[in-house]
């Protein structure tokens, strides 16, 4: 049996006016996940539990089939994992993002999705004009990048209230900057570089072209030394990742699934849709167990976008689950689940906690009579799975 989870992830959404009151996901012509909802289960699944926020993290966490209460120790640690960087037990490491900042209000959270090397340049060069020795930095890619912070007080810099920059578009900074103790080291480093952004080559060209500069890091969802069970220690699979994102890719490669690099796929609109399901399928020559994940869609939803969400929604239709279906099709020993890990509504620009449909079909899945793959579609179907682990382990198993 084969076992394949496909994420379009944050594709769930709310009714759009402009949509006739329709979601993206509604209005999309989605044939093939159509196909899925017609023919195998289409229902509801909470990924988020109560109490933890609706981040990637803990909703890619929850559709690996982890516990994310048990088993999350911070977003930025997961991405460190995937760049290789082995985290000390004195560490702390944050997620850092270029952002673009204006008139002391978050303008940007990405730098007009920055390529990764101008990002590159302006992280180097922060590193050594700031020239701490208890700091590092770590380029990733476009706007994605780690900074490491030794201290001698880990639970103390673990604890510190950060807040991701794509929940304060347009929200004035001093409001969200790092509170509570250690911050103060925090607030420093991110004012400084905006001193020093501000004046880079890259950042000046970048303006006069019209694209928003990368004038300030942002710092947020910090964690120490991650420890996470094996996906076949849990569920006696191996198995594959496929994803543009580090964050995914870090669980991944802390599960001890292979990480799988698709030339062209770049987490944004425009990623190599076709060549990650053609990359699942010849994983899957190996293992029993591919996960692929799709980050375009999370980027419309934050970029209130609902034009490109309804798109991507339809190149994931099409390039990835029309992929797949049409290889395993006339097959009885494979089953496919679609689910985003969480909603990323148009209208809020934001991660919710909300439950999001999810689509399973293939042997031994019965139809529960939906007509196509929406939200309105999985809430009549009667059915909600409580957590991820839970509908994961029926899929799996059973």
């Amino acid at each position: 049996m084969k076992y394949i989870i496909l994420v379009p992830d944050g594709l769930a959404d709310e009714p759009v006016k402009e949509l006739d009151g329709k979601t993206p996901m509604e209005a999309a012509s989605t044939p093939h996940m159509d196909f899925l909802a017609q023919n195998g289960l289409c229902a509801l699944v909470q990924t988020i539990p109560d109490g933890m926020s609706p981040g990637s993290d803990v909703g890619n966490l929850a559709l690996m089939g982890y516990d994310p209460r048990k088993n999350f120790s911070g977003r930025a640690c997961l991405e460190a994992a995937n760049l290789g960087i082995k985290l000390k037990k004195d560490e702390v490491v944050f997620r850092c993002n270029l952002v673009t900042v204006q008139d002391e209000k978050m303008v940007d959270y990405s730098a007009g999705h920055i390529s990764s090397d101008e990002s590159r340049n302006l992280i180097e060069h922060l590193e050594r004009a700031i020239d701490w020795p208890d700091v590092r930095f770590y380029p990733g890619k476009s706007y994605r990048h780690l900074m490491v912070v030794k201290t001698l007080n880990v639970q103390a810099m673990s604890a510190v209230k950060t807040t991701p920059p794509h929940d304060i578009m347009g929200k004035p900074l001093k409001a969200y900057l790092p509170a509570g103790p250690l911050s103060d080291i925090l607030i420093r480093i991110m004012e400084k570089s905006k001193e020093i952004l501000a004046v880079h080559q890259i950042n000046k060209i970048r303006g006069e072209s019209g694209e928003n500069p990368g004038n300030m890091v942002w710092l947020w969802g910090q964690g120490a030394k991650p420890e996470l069970p094996s996906f076949k220690d849990s569920w006696g699979l191996t198995g594959s990742v496929i994803s543009a994102v580090d964050l995914v890719n870090g669980i991944g490669r802390l599960a001890g699934l292979d990480v799988i690099d698709v030339p062209g796929a770049n987490g944004y609109y425009d990623t190599n849709y076709k060549g990650k399901a053609e990359y699942a399928l010849d994983s899957l020559k190996k293992h029993d167990f591919v996960y692929v994940h799709v980050e375009a869609t999370d980027e419309a939803g934050h970029n209130g976008d609902w034009k490109a969400k309804k798109e991507c929604c339809e190149h994931f239709d099409d390039k990835v689950v029309g992929t797949i279906l049409k290889y395993f099709k006339k097959s009885q020993e494979v089953r496919v689940l679609v689910s985003p890990d969480h909603p990323t509504p148009v209208a809020v620009r934001s991660h919710t906690k909300a439950p999001v449909p999810f689509v399973m079909w293939g042997d031994g899945i019965a139809a529960n009579g939906a007509k196509e793959y929406s939200e309105k579609a999985a809430a009549l179907g009667g059915i909600k799975f409580n957590s991820g682990r839970e509908m994961v382990g029926f899929f799996l198993k059973n």
